[in-house]
């Protein structure tokens, strides 16, 4: 298998939302973010699907030495090698993936947030850097551009942590704030044993509310040159925006469940965004 077929491979079989956007692009665009998303999935996955901390440590110091590498002209891995020939043409820095790595380095390393700040340098490097990188990939000529994208990237990724309380509680996290949680007198353990409560209701509405302003926020910084160009972008947002109108829709009920698009509901908003520009 050619890395390109293997990262095509790995963003297909994810079924992120991100990926019908991604059908929208040039080829050239569209080889680069793939082969780019191909990174985050796989370095996520150090987190996500290996149960031994020890383990997974080692398996992100590898892949921090294989990004090295492979700036140095020697990528070994499908992902690094399908990457490396589109970091000049779209600007993609050895940064921009160690702060990838970081991101999921912070996630073996703590599973609370004791304020949103603290929760906001978590996003910035598991979402806002990749909103970053993305965005230079779409095609970004205005600096205003970059503030778009890190707004987007936090939208989106307080959509995933109300999308996923249940999910993250599972494996022993709560990415929620510990000052939310006490400001609403929800207690961790409520949430570690899902148990629903008006409470809960109203803390998870209030987390709603500002992922939605996030989103309105990160369209106010898109400057009108760059909004064709971002379409993709704003395919994203639209598809994560209506996941998270559906969890609201459904009362919050993420603790026992994961709510999510079907893949044909994905690629219609998609296609209605191509279609409308917005």
């Amino acid at each position: 298998m050619t890395p390109e077929a293997y990262v095509q491979q790995k963003a297909a079989a994810s079924g992120s939302s991100f990926y019908y956007a991604f059908l929208f692009l040039p080829p050239p665009r569209r080889a680069a973010i793939t082969a780019f998303y191909a990174f985050c999935r796989e370095v996520d996955d150090v987190v996500d699907e290996v149960s031994d901390p020890g383990v997974a440590a080692t398996t992100l110091a590898w892949w921090r030495s294989e990004a090295a590498a492979a700036f140095a002209g020697q990528p070994t891995h499908p992902v690094t090698k399908a990457l490396m020939p589109h970091t000049g043409t779209y600007d993609i820095e050895l940064g921009h993936l160690t702060a990838v790595i970081d991101g999921c380095q912070m996630d073996l390393e703590q599973s609370r947030y004791l304020d949103y700040p603290g929760l906001e340098r978590y996003c910035h490097l598991v979402a806002g850097v990749v909103g970053e990188v993305a965005a230079n990939i779409f095609g970004r000529t205005e600096s205003a551009t970059l503030a778009y994208a890190h707004r987007l990237g936090l939208a989106m990724q307080l959509t995933n942590i109300i999308r996923d309380v249940g999910d993250d509680a599972r494996r022993g996290r709560i990415y929620i704030p510990m000052s939310e949680l006490k400001q609403f007198d929800v207690k961790a353990r409520e949430i570690l044993d899902r148990q629903y409560s008006d409470r809960f209701t109203a803390l998870m509405r209030f987390q709603a509310e500002r992922a939605e302003r996030t989103y309105d926020e990160a369209f106010a910084h898109l400057p009108d040159a760059d909004r064709r160009a971002q379409k993709p972008g704003i395919m994203m947002a639209n598809i994560y925006r209506s996941l998270l109108r559906e969890i609201e829709a459904d009362g919050f009920q993420v603790l026992h469940q994961r709510t999510s698009l079907t893949p044909l509901r994905k690629l219609w908003i998609a296609m209605r965004t191509n279609w409308r520009g917005r």
